[in-house]
């Protein structure tokens, strides 16, 4: 048995953040169930196309961060790049965020939206329910509102009723506007939000990743060793080749993977999520010449997200990442949905002339988590349960919460900082 002090699960952003932020010489090993690092910001190239696993297109409020990951990408473009994106509605592309644009609607479209909006919360007018995501969006911004884009997008993306997740789901992703910011839209423009410029390194995500790694012995990052079993009292890790004994554990690992890993009793109802499944496509040449990123809504289109890779760095062929919501237990026919969303993208008229010269496709499993109060509840009580054996469950997927690749950076550093063995890095935010 080797003993280490800290034992990370999980070599994808998080998992590396917290190695990174211990630095080279300390004392950890990172054990990673695949045979590359990355989780899911690894990169495809393949047919003369830089492809990510899906669209990691980083948001950074810490600019000391994007600083340091910059560094560490030598003689690799970082394009810092402000952001367009679209709505698809009835065969026009509407600004994003679609609430805060309906002047930008068909007249008819645009009197509904707008008198359905003042009355949602006009004086004197009750006040609406709020227990979920359906009646909150129903509540803040009208029926038409809702109905027309926000309610049908979202469960798309989620791939389940909304009214089944919290109000709150989304957090500080939602790009909340209220009646006078909408109609002030209307003549000065301001649809920045949370990631209105963002940052993509030539290469893809993956060099991300590699900065990260940068700051760990390369002996310590351990990959195709899969974690089998955690016994919480004697703080032993197993896996398929050896046994750690642990200071600490910081995971990444999905939180109901690692509870069934450790043997923690819960209610695996409680938890559930979506999974994505992502066409990467490659043309001959070029298509739509501005978008980053365009939302489609209508239900009779297979796919909620089109993202145009060849518009970052301003290719001669189109290159785009596509992307479906299933339920985690929904049957998924590959082949299908690939005719479907070619069939798609020529309704869209993204693809007019252009012919197919390379593709890749990955599922993401989970992708989105379904954020309920029973589910943030349990997850607190459970993660300060492991937490009391030196076992920290962190990340969108440890944590079980909706949050930025930063933030995921934020939350490694602070840990490991909290509890005096973070070094490596000059930030201390």
């Amino acid at each position: 048995m080797q003993r280490v002090e800290t034992v990370i699960v999980g070599a994808g952003v998080t998992g590396l953040a917290a190695a990174a932020a211990i630095g080279k010489g300390g004392d950890l090993v990172v054990l990673e169930k695949d045979a590359e690092i990355g989780g899911t910001c690894k990169t495809v190239k393949q047919d003369g196309f830089v492809w990510d696993y899906s669209g990691h297109f980083f948001h950074f409020k810490h600019r000391e961060i994007e600083a340091w990951l910059r560094a560490r990408m030598p003689g690799r473009e970082v394009r810092h790049i402000t952001k367009r994106a679209f709505v698809s509605f009835r065969g026009r592309h509407i600004d994003f965020p679609f609430q805060k644009n309906i002047h930008q609607l068909p007249q008819s479209d645009f009197i509904d939206c707008l008198h359905d909006l003042y009355f949602a919360r006009a004086p004197g007018m009750p006040a609406r329910l709020e227990t979920n995501l359906k009646e909150m969006l129903i509540a803040r911004f009208g029926a038409s509102i809702a109905m027309k884009f926000l309610i049908p997008f979202n469960e798309k993306l989620y791939a389940t009723d909304l009214a089944t997740l919290d109000k709150d789901a989304m957090g500080r992703f939602f790009p909340h506007a209220d009646l006078s910011e909408i109609v002030r839209n209307m003549k000065t423009p301001a649809n920045d939000g949370y990631n209105a410029t963002f940052t993509y390194p030539e290469g893809g995500a993956i060099e991300l990743i590699h900065a990260l790694a940068s700051e760990v012995e390369p002996a310590a990052l351990h990959v195709n060793e899969p974690v089998l079993s955690i016994d919480l009292p004697s703080k032993v890790v197993r896996t398929p080749t050896a046994e750690y004994q642990f200071t600490r554990l910081i995971s990444s690992a999905p939180l109901p993977a690692l509870l069934g890993i450790c043997g923690v009793a819960h209610d695996s109802r409680l938890f559930s999520w979506n999974r994505v499944l992502v066409f990467n496509l490659g043309f001959d040449k070029k298509g739509p010449a501005e978008p980053h990123w365009l939302y489609v809504g209508d239900p009779a289109r297979i796919f909620y997200r089109v993202g145009f890779y060849d518009n970052l760095f301003d290719a001669p062929r189109m290159s785009l990442y596509v992307e479906i919501g299933y339920g985690k237990d929904q049957p998924i026919d590959v082949e299908a949905a690939r005719q479907k969303v070619l069939d798609d993208l020529r309704a869209e008229k993204i693809v007019t002339d252009q012919s197919l010269v390379g593709e890749h496709h990955v599922v993401l499993d989970p992708a989105y988590v379904h954020l309920t109060v029973p589910s943030v509840n349990e997850a607190r009580r459970l993660r300060g349960r492991l937490a009391v054996d030196g076992v920290h469950s962190i990340g969108r997927y440890g944590a079980w919460t909706y949050s930025s690749i930063e933030d995921n950076i934020v939350e490694a550093r602070t840990l490991l900082t909290t509890q005096g063995v973070a070094k490596a890095w000059p930030w201390r935010g």
